[in-house]
């Protein structure tokens, strides 16, 4: 995977989870310098650094941890965002409070803000770079709007831009005198 030309990171219908941060500092990993041996092709350093293209796709079912990354991956700078925004959900929720049938009772504990200091995603959503809907009734059929334009803003950009690893300097030539 990190050796390819683009990447699609799919998050519609994405409900919750805790892995967000852990995705996204892994797409964050830039490769500084390369290895290059006596033979064969050179390779980055950082180990797994994905270097291509990146897309998210999210949808209007998109919530909480689908959310945060998606807003991650904007405010990062990783790449577009195609579809629909978000549902708006992503207040941290507490489940310590324990009922005496056994039951839990959730509440809603811990927001999010962004370094500007205004409150994010909650009650809004994250909104798309590139809005694309898919219709239910083509969605039905097994069309996928928003996965076609994501493929096609991925070729652009691999087109436009692409990620090539740098050629080698000249080995040094190293003689004791």
């Amino acid at each position: 995977m990190f050796q390819r030309e683009g990447l699609i990171v799919d998050v519609r219908h994405n409900g919750g989870g805790n892995i967000y941060s852990w995705m996204l500092e892994k797409l964050m990993r830039k490769a500084w310098f390369f290895w290059q041996g006596r033979v064969g092709a050179p390779y980055w350093n950082m180990q797994y650094a994905f270097r291509g293209h990146a897309v998210v796709l999210c949808d209007e079912r998109t919530g909480s941890d689908g959310a945060a990354f998606t807003e991650g991956f904007k405010r990062l700078g990783l790449g577009k965002v195609v579809g629909t925004r978000t549902w708006g959900g992503e207040i941290w929720l507490s489940f310590d409070n324990w009922l005496v049938d056994k039951g839990i009772a959730s509440a809603a504990e811990y927001g999010v803000y962004g370094p500007e200091g205004k409150w994010l995603i909650e009650g809004h959503g994250v909104d798309p770079d590139i809005v694309v809907d898919n219709p239910p009734h083509a969605a039905y059929l097994g069309e996928d709007a928003q996965l076609k334009r994501a493929l096609e803003h991925l070729q652009q950009e691999i087109r436009l831009k692409p990620v090539t690893v740098p050629p080698p300097p000249p080995h040094p030539i190293k003689v004791l005198k």
